[in-house]
């Protein structure tokens, strides 16, 4: 009963924060460039929520952890390579539902696609959106432990020469100490050992984390 009652007042603070929130971050935002490479559709809602275009191909799809630092290890190189269509992944052995394609040797999973051509389509747009901004200190970069963001993926994101970092996961890794890692309470459903999907994770940042300061400063 008591958890209940915890969730339920999470759940109603979230909201009221929110809608406060709102119409004075679009205000504060409304002229500011900037760039969110996430591994998965936590970026693409926080473009959503500040009713700005989407300056960045990392929308409506996700990377596993592994591929997501190595891409980011190398950006301009991967950035720079054409999309190719797998027609299966070395992360399941399952065939995916959904395009997947890779660049180099990075897989890309356009969970929210439902053909190729729209997939390559706005890769391509948003790609040259995205490098229309060439200051790189107005690029965020996001990463959490769903899709096999262990503690050393994560430890190696945050080795990366990038200042704008983020992580978020349901553990307070040691080697993640002193670095900009959230440890989320709410957890994947029936599972606990990630935390949930990039919209849902989005939406609890707002209790852990300053979203718009992190923007604008």
């Amino acid at each position: 009963m008591i958890r209940k009652i915890n969730v339920f007042i999470r759940r109603k603070f979230r909201r009221t924060f929110q809608n406060q929130l709102c119409k004075k971050d679009i205000l504060l935002l409304k002229n500011k460039n900037f760039v969110i490479i996430a591994n998965n559709c936590w970026g693409g809602e926080i473009y959503h929520w500040f009713k700005r275009p989407y300056n960045s191909p990392f929308v409506g799809l996700y990377l596993h952890g592994p591929c997501f630092v190595k891409l980011l290890s190398n950006f301009n190189h991967y950035m720079s390579q054409e999309l190719i269509f797998v027609n299966s992944t070395s992360y399941t052995a399952t065939e995916p539902n959904y395009p997947v394609a890779k660049i180099d040797d990075v897989e890309i999973h356009f969970l929210h696609y439902k053909s190729e051509n729209e997939a390559r389509e706005k890769w391509t747009r948003r790609t040259s959106r995205m490098l229309e901004e060439s200051n790189i200190d107005n690029y965020f970069f996001k990463i959490c432990d769903l899709n096999n963001g262990s503690e050393s993926v994560l430890k190696k994101f945050h080795e990366l020469p990038f200042k704008n970092k983020v992580s978020f996961g349901v553990r307070n890794f040691p080697s993640l100490q002193n670095k900009n890692h959230i440890k989320i309470e709410e957890s994947h459903k029936n599972k606990g050992e990630t935390v949930p999907n990039g919209v849902k994770l989005f939406k609890l940042s707002f209790l852990y984390f300053d979203i718009p300061h992190w923007l604008k400063h």
